[in-house]
């Protein structure tokens, strides 16, 4: 099992709408890098899920993966702002996967706690400048960041 730490705007779509649908397809990443780590994901993975944009930033709680490698529909979809003309069904560019809720932490585990936790090596949400929406999450930190969110 791996860990991962995936950003969202709770505007947009927040651990509450998760736990509302049960599960989603996380859908609109156009990073490469970020989409190579969603194509590494397998069943069972966890993912922590990380509120962005909003005061304050912070994991707000688990969930995992159920169905990877999902071709992102949005990539086809012409009205959709995630749109990609370089798309196509026979050489889809951009893949996901669907994640099931697991747990809302009672309180997130804001940026700048992470920040004075752990160090930019070790936790890369925690790095300056970085705007990746998908990244690892070393076992050790996974479980010292649940072990946090559960104190």
């Amino acid at each position: 099992m791996n860990y991962w730490l995936m950003k969202s705007e709770p505007d947009v779509y927040s651990i509450a709408d998760l736990q509302r649908d049960r599960t989603t397809l996380w859908d609109g990443v156009r990073n490469y890098q970020a989409r190579n780590f969603l194509r590494s994901m397998v069943p069972g993975d966890v993912a922590f899920f990380y509120h962005s944009n909003t005061t304050p930033p912070g994991v707000v709680g688990l969930m995992k993966v159920v169905t990877p490698n999902v071709d992102d529909p949005t990539q086809f979809d012409a009205k959709s702002k995630y749109y990609d003309p370089k798309s196509t069904q026979a050489a889809p560019r951009w893949q996901t996967v669907i994640v099931e809720f697991v747990e809302a932490f009672s309180q997130p585990i804001t940026l700048d706690t992470l920040r004075e936790t752990f160090s930019p090596d070790a936790l890369w949400v925690v790095r300056q400048g970085n705007r990746l929406s998908v990244m690892p999450v070393p076992e050790d930190i996974a479980q010292k960041m649940i072990t946090m969110a559960r104190a």
